[in-house]
């Protein structure tokens, strides 16, 4: 199963930041050209070579047209469905039954954004940005561009103190060094935040549009900005027209707080499992590429009905390892990339979905503990003293 959470076995310091494992020298991208470097050769990615080989040896790699062309075809029909569902039923308020599936089915587009964004999908680059894109942000309605970038340098650095936007404190701190510099609502909020993090995700999906319109219109260079904002404003400008036009006011307001709930949660919980309460690596620790994917990843168990709930994000250590990878690929893949790591005696983690959120809330309840007062009388709080 590996590496479960809790008290760490490989690196048991406090804050557990991975400090030492046997391992090669980093990469040093300023003087070398990775196109130019023999895998095999250079000391960063030495060991991944080998995994590499036989996963292109297995055709692990092929594009899958096919497997990509009928999931697009589902989700378009059933959100299809979904929207006329909404404007018959416009008056009623059975309607807002309809918003989970609405938001169940943005997430799956979601997904496939996502696969376009790794170009896992198409052979062309120019392709997969262009469909993933389109997806993103008139679909789905999050800023592509925004995405890329966050989620680039989290791939890149996985875990990484200073370097992984995803560790980076917000409303919840992952970080023990953190939590006690916190202050005012936001302390109250990290002191329990294990607890809240799931009512917390309701708001994600509404944030995660947020940050999009907010990138989409900052100063910052964003490629193609005019067509992200044209879409992302056609975007909601249609979906809030046709709830707000075929359902009466009060049922419409419902209906948008139960969708943007709906997919936050859906959204947060499919991602939340592959790295919260895994080793976090210091800020200047050096760590080859494989063991760096792979011991602050970890991957969820549950077959095929998780690989199509998770959209593949279930197998986050070959994600990692393989971005590129197509996710029909993934399971076959994961079989042997742990057959890799247990001859090289690498921590390979998988766990159960609820295994994994009872990691994830208890590791962010252990990193809340540090926001308390030290003098604070643990009776007297639970009588709300």
């Amino acid at each position: 199963m590996g590496y479960q959470g809790g008290a760490s076995v490989l690196y048991p310091e406090k804050p557990r930041y991975l400090r030492r494992v046997s391992m090669s020298p980093t990469l040093d991208r300023s003087s070398d050209s990775p196109s130019r470097i023999d895998p095999a050769a250079h000391p960063y990615t030495s060991d991944f070579a080998g995994l590499m080989k036989s996963i292109k040896s297995a055709g692990l790699l092929r594009r899958r047209h096919g497997y990509y062309g009928v999931l697009a075809s589902i989700l378009t029909v059933v959100l299809g469905m979904t929207v006329t569902g909404m404007i018959f039923l416009g008056s009623s308020w059975w309607s807002v039954a309809l918003a989970p599936p609405l938001a169940i089915v943005l997430t799956q587009f979601a997904f496939l954004a996502h696969e376009l964004a790794h170009k896992a999908v198409f052979a062309s680059g120019s392709s997969n940005d262009i469909w993933g894109r389109i997806i993103a942000n008139l679909v789905v309605g999050i800023s592509y561009s925004w995405w890329m970038n966050k989620h680039s340098r989290h791939h890149g650095n996985p875990n990484t103190v200073g370097k992984d936007p995803d560790i980076e404190s917000d409303v919840v701190v992952f970080r023990e060094d953190i939590a006690p510099t916190t202050t005012g609502l936001q302390r109250a909020i990290v002191k329990r935040q294990g607890w809240l993090f799931f009512p917390l995700l309701t708001l994600e999906g509404l944030n995660l549009h947020i940050q999009g319109f907010k990138s989409a219109f900052s100063r910052k260079k964003i490629e193609a900005r005019g067509s992200e904002i044209t879409m992302l404003l056609s975007r909601h400008i249609i979906l809030f027209g046709l709830v707000y036009w075929f359902m009466p006011w009060g049922v419409a307001s419902v209906f948008i707080v139960t969708q943007l709930a709906v997919f936050g949660v859906y959204m947060g919980a499919s991602f939340a499992p592959n790295h919260k309460g895994m080793p976090i690596i210091g800020r200047d620790v050096k760590v080859d590429f494989l063991r760096r994917q792979v011991l602050t990843s970890r991957n969820i168990t549950g077959g095929t009905a998780m690989d199509l709930a998770m959209g593949g994000l279930n197998y986050q250590i070959e994600h990692h390892l393989f971005p590129n990878m197509p996710r029909p690929a993934l399971a076959k893949a994961a079989k042997m990339v742990k057959a890799y790591c247990v001859e090289r005696s690498i921590t390979y983690t998988e766990t159960s979905l609820v295994r994994s959120y009872g990691i994830v809330v208890s590791y962010l309840n252990r990193v809340g503990l540090q926001a308390r007062d030290p003098f604070d009388c643990p009776i007297a709080q639970g009588a709300g003293r």
